[in-house]
């Protein structure tokens, strides 16, 4: 990954970022929340404008047309205890302050846009030392108390493991003792917690941000899912490493794993007679909205017009009504029958093709051609 990221100047990934984001719009996301690691150049040094790559990946976003929370990333130490970053992490590193300055930039850049957000994101308490957590957060929510701010935590047991060996505390346990975590919050990931952590955190609001497709793809487990939405927690997904960049993989793939650990149906649902796919569906509408800070994920007054029109004649869809579509949509098919797109009421799909697909597709051939020799 790291010799990859080498490569990259800040053309190559405004491109790649157009493409995956026509990619996942095509399958039916309209909004991501984009953990920015790349801010400098291949030798770690910042370029002349700090911000530029944030600055690429909006300009990705309006070629497009998604709607985008840029988050960038707090990166100090490669791991507990202060550990010194690896030479292939030094274009994610920058002091906390200058992170700042490049939010307070970005927030400019993005001011009265509709479908574009700030908030930040902390590596993991593996990369952000106790000092900078506690300064970063501070920062940002003194500068905008409803930020969004995502921390990736207790994605692997060998996390946890270490995070016990330098604090005495598991991941989730030392988050929420040490930091004013609340429902502006987004854990990504949250796999290894005992019932008293997976409690607590659904009592801050806090959305879990779940990437199925990517935590089964990494090995990394089975989020306790019964468990947190009883206690009342949010949920949300996200693609992450885009292993898969469809909404419905990673909601089938939810389902299915928890009916596998429990061995049980309609987990989701948490009943025979109603609608699973509805339930996810749902549920992570409204996990995502509150994750990336934006108002989406319903058809109401005041919302943003994000909508997803479903072709009926797709054979996965075909003779349905009602709740059997979302079930048939999720889980009737690989094949995605997203018809159209729109956001922020402008369509960006139509027919299954994207305004610019052919733009974007250019644009990215050119860069993946260029980086295979």
């Amino acid at each position: 990954m790291y010799e990859f990221l080498e490569r990259l100047d800040p053309d190559d990934v405004e491109a790649i970022a157009a493409q995956v984001q026509m990619e996942m719009l095509r399958h039916g996301y309209t909004l991501v929340g984009e953990f920015h690691y790349l801010r400098n150049a291949p030798d770690g040094t910042a370029y002349a404008d700090p911000a530029e790559m944030a600055r690429r990946v909006l300009a990705a976003a309006e070629l497009s047309g998604i709607g985008v929370t840029i988050l960038p990333v707090v990166y100090r130490q490669s791991d507990f205890g202060g550990a010194p970053p690896t030479p292939g992490q030094r274009r994610f590193l920058a002091p906390v302050e200058a992170l700042l300055e490049d939010i307070v930039v970005l927030r400019t850049a993005t001011a009265g846009h509709p479908a574009q957000r700030v908030g930040m994101a902390l590596h993991s308490l593996r990369a952000v030392t106790p000092e900078d957590l506690s300064l970063a957060v501070g920062a940002v929510r003194a500068d905008d108390a409803t930020a969004p701010i995502h921390i990736h935590v207790a994605e692997q047991q060998r996390e946890v493991d270490a995070c016990l060996a330098w604090s005495g505390a598991r991941p989730v346990e030392w988050l929420l003792a040490n930091a004013s975590v609340d429902d502006r919050w987004c854990a990504i990931h949250a796999t290894h917690m005992t019932l008293d952590e997976t409690r607590s955190l659904a009592a801050t609001g806090a959305v879990a941000g779940l990437c199925p497709t990517t935590e089964a793809n990494l090995g990394d487990g089975v989020f306790a899912f019964g468990e947190y939405v009883g206690a009342g927690g949010p949920w949300g997904v996200g693609t992450d490493s885009h292993v898969s960049v469809s909404p419905v993989a990673d909601l089938r793939l939810l389902e299915y794993s928890q009916r596998l650990v429990t061995q049980e149906r309609n987990v989701a649902a948490g009943q025979a007679d109603r609608s699973t796919g509805r339930a996810l569906l749902e549920g992570a509408w409204a996990g995502g909205a509150r994750a990336c800070g934006q108002r989406v994920g319903s058809i109401s007054v005041g919302a943003r017009a994000d909508i997803v029109v479903l072709d009926r004649d797709h054979p996965a869809l075909v003779g349905r009504r009602e709740d059997e579509v979302l079930d048939s949509w999720i889980f009737g098919g690989e094949d995605t029958p997203v018809r159209d797109v729109m956001v922020g009421g402008a369509w960006v799909v139509r027919g299954g093709r994207h305004d610019h697909e052919e733009a974007i597709a250019t644009g990215y051939r050119a860069v993946a051609e260029r980086l295979r020799r």
